[in-house]
């Protein structure tokens, strides 16, 4: 355990942001599991919706700096493709 004020701080805000992170970054995994999802049943209507859901979760973790906004773009642009291919 830390000894000094300043570190003992450290660990309880590392703490609190590692739970913040873990949250935007599991929500960001369900929304996009819930596009594809939508996609394997073929549900055009519900596959958009849950691809403006997603897209907004995705960038709320990419504004928190929890994943990278490249790898923000990608996903993005994935879940787009899928939806947009679909009939």
């Amino acid at each position: 355990m830390a000894n000094l004020k300043n570190a003992k701080k450290r660990v309880l805000v590392n703490e609190k942001k590692q739970v913040r992170n873990n949250n935007y970054l599991a929500s960001a995994k369900t929304a996009s599991k819930n596009v594809e999802r939508a996609v394997a049943k073929k549900d055009k209507e519900a596959a958009e919706a849950n691809l403006k859901v997603a897209i907004k979760r995705i960038d709320k973790a990419a504004g928190a700096h929890v994943i990278n906004k490249n790898a923000c773009a990608r996903r993005k642009s994935r879940l787009t493709k899928k939806v947009n291919a679909m009939e």
